[in-house]
């Protein structure tokens, strides 16, 4: 695999320096990843949590979500039932 992502890199132009680059995204993306942990602090904590929590949930349905409160911070953790689902999800939502 490595062979072949090298054979084509001469196929790639990429004119920006600081961005975009050639690489097998199922080298990046492990299938078990699907676990996203978010936390929030503030007044509002427990608001912005299940808005997020909300919006994954209508968006992926098979997503499973706990809130957990510690005093002074509030955890998010959605599991996504596919690893792209969560990455789709980060990537939509800038997480």
């Amino acid at each position: 695999m490595i062979k072949q992502i090298k054979q084509q890199q001469g196929n790639v132009s990429d004119s920006c320096t600081e961005c975009g680059s050639y690489v097998d995204i199922g080298a990046v993306v492990e299938v078990d990843d699907t676990l996203l942990i978010v936390s929030f602090t503030g007044d509002d904590a427990l608001i912005q949590a299940q808005t997020l929590q909300q919006i994954a949930q209508q968006r992926f349905t098979d997503t499973k979500a706990e809130v957990i409160d510690d005093d002074s911070t509030i955890t998010l953790e959605l599991n996504f039932a596919y690893s792209v689902e969560k990455m789709i999800f980060q990537l939509e939502n800038q997480l």
